[in-house]
């Protein structure tokens, strides 16, 4: 009551027109003004404001996804220029099932790379799944839904392994997964034994993931629908309950223009699946998939534990985080999304072999997390990294197929392209540094 009174009358004693507090009263005078969020300014200016914000964002290393995004529309224009096939409706078809198999193996090292670890046997593990479901369903005759449960469980009890030795016994992530890198490799051969490769069935369960279209527009553009009006309703309903609770939050004017952006690609991709077969099933899997983890990431009190936890260990296990637990866990959705990735694979090929999760499928994986914009020292990332990373990388392998270059030329342009975005995560992390925003 005292402070209320004394703000009032150093605000009318001396000066009647508020302009200037009395010399004794400054600080009584600025705790009774409430504080104004920058953010809120900047939205007052209209577009100006906007483009001042971004400008500010990129000077302090916030950068988020416009490195990616424009490293994209780049390499599509160029190889578009190079050969006109490259931007058709059926080889923008064929990339989107192309990218599933290896962009859901990413999604767990997104999970992982969020805790500022890595994962190196997720190749191994996605070959042990393809190889337990193959003998399962097709050796053994099994139902083959309970055939990729199985995979699936394989998978995650994998990852939780790998886990329990990295929080509970100490042993570093990465000797604990090279060593799985090995050993699960072994298995598989194992596993499928004289047979070396398993032929699946077209028609069956897994061969329908990566080889069935939705042929009906109704699909492709239902799913788009359905993506915008979320999105809006979403960011609607989140803009309420700030506004609510008294703090900052997007105007009505900016969310429907991001929405009308969302709209533009969602129904410019239906437009361009349903001029040659649809919606692929794979596709839609895929982004379902992306959906619901972003959701447990971004709108949970798990994923807020495992974002705290490659932000600093020690801060997150004095909150009262049990840190061991949320580490297994994140191991083990790991396994299980290398397990499903080496489903989708499989479904793509038709087959489980010995060759399945070998090559450069474990790079691919991790260069597709990093270059999409998860950071490799922890804490910040999303899971849509795995597609804009894969977008990237299977863009660069499947123009550069159509250019007939060498596949030696395209491993040191995606060497070159993941340096990149190593370089400018850690030139971003050391300008928010400085710009004290870290």
């Amino acid at each position: 009551m005292s402070e209320t009174k004394l703000s009032k009358n150093s605000g009318n004693s001396g000066n009647p027109k508020g302009t200037a507090p009395a010399p004794g009263n400054g600080a009584a005078a600025q705790a009774a003004t409430p504080a104004v969020d920058p953010r809120l300014l900047v939205r007052e200016e209209g577009l100006a404001g906007y483009w001042t914000d971004f400008k500010r964002k990129m000077r302090t290393g916030e950068l988020g996804s416009v490195p990616v995004v424009v490293g994209l529309i780049l390499i599509w224009a160029i190889f578009q220029f190079q050969d006109s096939a490259f931007l058709s409706a059926e080889n923008l078809s064929n990339l989107s099932v192309y990218i599933v198999g290896t962009g859901l193996i990413s999604v767990g090292i997104v999970f992982v790379l969020l805790l500022g670890e890595i994962d190196l046997s997720v190749g191994s593990v996605s070959g042990l799944a393809s190889a337990v479901f193959a003998v399962l369903a097709v050796n053994n005759g099994m139902n083959e839904w309970l055939a990729v449960l199985l995979a699936l469980l394989t998978g995650a009890a994998v990852g939780a392994f790998h886990g329990y030795f990295f929080a509970k016994i100490g042993v570093p992530a990465f000797v604990v997964t090279l060593a799985g890198l090995l050993a699960w490799n072994g298995l598989m051969l194992k596993v499928l034994g004289t047979d070396g490769t398993i032929n699946l069935d077209r028609e069956g369960l897994v061969g329908t993931l990566s080889n069935h279209y939705f042929t009906d527009i109704a699909v492709a553009y239902g799913t788009a629908a359905v993506a915008v009006g979320v999105f809006f309703a979403v960011q609607f309903a989140g803009a309420r309950r700030r506004t609510a609770a008294g703090i900052p939050a997007r105007p009505l004017s900016e969310i429907i223009v991001r929405t009308a952006v969302l709209a533009l690609l969602a129904f410019g991709a239906a437009h361009m699946l349903n001029q040659y077969r649809g919606m692929p099933l794979a596709l839609l899997i895929f982004l379902v998939v992306l959906v619901a983890l972003d959701f447990v990431l971004k709108r949970t009190s798990y994923g807020r534990k495992v974002f705290a936890l490659g932000g600093n260990t020690e801060a997150a296990r004095r909150a009262g985080i049990n840190v061991e637990l949320v580490r297994i866990s994140v191991f083990s959705i790991a396994g299980t999304m290398a397990a499903f990735g080496g489903l989708m694979i499989a479904s793509r090929i038709l087959a489980a072999n010995q060759g399945a999760g070998s090559g450069n499928l474990l790079m691919e994986a991790i260069a597709a997390a990093v270059i999409g914009g998860t950071s490799l020292f922890g804490g910040r990332g999303s899971v849509w990294s795995a597609l804009l990373g894969m977008l990237v990388i299977g863009s660069i392998a499947n123009g550069m197929a159509l250019l007939g270059i060498a596949a030696a030329i395209q491993y040191m342009i995606t060497g070159a392209v993941l340096l990149a975005a190593v370089v400018i995560d850690s030139v971003s992390r050391r300008t928010q540094r400085s710009a004290g925003r870290s």
